[in-house]
């Protein structure tokens, strides 16, 4: 008997017991199913995270005041930010941007929010893709330069303190002075700062005189963190390093000196998330790989029944001419096809509800064609390995005894 004929009487076997085979395929169905979910949310959750950080810029490296190292004092100033502009120190970085924080109470007429008020060097909100206003305009050098008491207003806290009707030129108490309201931010997601929706943006020179009184070591006027922009992804090593570089000049660090800041990049960030949710998405399909098993061991059980079922066909068929390998193929094939056949059907109702998820979640899903093919692969591996010893079983029969059975 060929292939051909091997897997048509496979066919006509399965058909032929139509409800018992889909019974049987119901494990495979449901392991593959839930193998093909759970890693189509599982890469659907890693590209919305790893995208709402690209969003941020992939560019980015955040560097902050290490405190272990800088005696408890804030290790980073206005003359950083001035040393990491120049070009010819750092010829990799294309902007670089300063923020001092903290939560302030805002009031106007008799509403009041408390919320991060964040001073601001004027190429902040570009750096983090945050400069499209609803309204007015963002804050300007010479704001910086003569310490104006005016603000950028995320849109949430703009209806917060203002209400619908709110409008550009108002203004608010912050620690008993007036702002002055000179734009409103677009809706943002989630920032390297928050909720940028709440806070307010003022400039940074007057937070420092007015609200953060901070001092470095040397007596110069706080920042918290200074935002450096790469010129690109692909050189953000190199602006990493001569961010360093400039640094630990500016800071007179010896060669074998602690520095007193650290660096953080969104390139390592990404890393970072994309093998905490790679991780955890190959453990969830793992766990549901294991009703694959279960599945397996179902197909064996039928498999078996099947043999004893068909103990005098198997006998007719020997007698014939039929060969131990003739027989070994044709269940073997059975087993296989069950399993395979059920791996199809679980990809579909996986797919189904991996969108059903998605939409729960908010989020999409994505399912790749190496997820598609492990889980039917490892369906049709189920099949053989399981298959086998009802195979072998059925091969071994010897004619005579098979013909007598009843």
């Amino acid at each position: 008997m060929n292939l051909s004929e091997s897997l048509s009487t496979a066919l006509s076997s399965i058909y032929a017991n139509k409800l018992r085979s889909v019974l049987t395929m119901l494990g495979v169905i449901i392991g593959v199913a839930a193998v093909i979910a759970l890693m189509a949310l599982g890469n659907g959750v890693t590209e919305s995270v790893t995208g709402e950080i690209s969003s941020l810029g992939s560019n980015l490296i955040t560097i902050s005041t290490d405190r272990d190292n800088s005696g408890g004092y804030s290790a980073l100033s206005l003359s950083d930010v001035d040393a990491l502009s120049k070009p010819l120190n750092a010829p990799a970085v294309s902007d670089v941007a300063a923020i001092v924080q903290g939560t302030q109470e805002a009031i106007y007429s008799g509403e009041s929010l408390e919320t991060t008020v964040a001073g601001i060097t004027v190429s902040y909100l570009e750096v983090n893709n945050m400069d499209e206003l609803q309204a007015g305009d963002g804050l300007t050098q010479n704001d910086l330069d003569t310490k104006a008491r005016v603000a950028v207003i995320g849109s949430d806290a703009a209806v917060e303190l203002f209400g619908d009707d709110y409008t550009i030129g108002k203004s608010f108490k912050i620690n008993g002075v007036d702002y002055e309201v000179v734009g409103v931010l677009e809706s943002q997601g989630q920032t390297l700062a928050g909720n940028a929706n709440e806070n307010i943006y003022i400039p940074l020179t007057t937070a420092q005189t007015r609200l953060y009184p901070d001092r470095t070591r040397s007596g110069e006027r706080a920042v918290n963190t200074i935002i450096v922009q790469a010129a690109s992804e692909e050189q953000s090593e190199a602006a990493e390093a001569q961010a360093t570089a400039v640094l630990q000049e500016e800071h007179e660090l010896a060669a074998d000196d602690e520095d007193d800041f650290t660096m953080f990049s969104q390139t390592e960030l990404l890393d970072t998330v994309s093998i905490i949710t790679g991780t955890l998405t190959a453990f969830l399909g793992a766990i549901a790989g294991i009703s694959l098993l279960v599945g397996g061991i179902g197909i064996m059980n039928i498999m078996l029944v099947s043999v004893t079922e068909r103990t005098r066909e198997i006998g007719i068929r020997k007698a014939i001419g039929a060969l131990k390998r003739d027989i070994l193929v044709q269940f073997l094939l059975e087993s296989v096809l069950m399993s395979v056949l059920g791996g199809l059907l679980g990809i579909v109702l996986g797919w189904g509800m991996a969108e059903v998820g998605g939409n729960a979640l908010g989020t999409s899903a994505v399912m790749d064609i190496s997820t598609v093919l492990l889980a039917t692969g490892f369906a049709g591996g189920v099949g053989l390995v399981f298959g086998l010893y009802p195979a072998w079983r059925a091969a071994s029969l010897q004619p005579i005894e098979a013909l007598r059975y009843e």
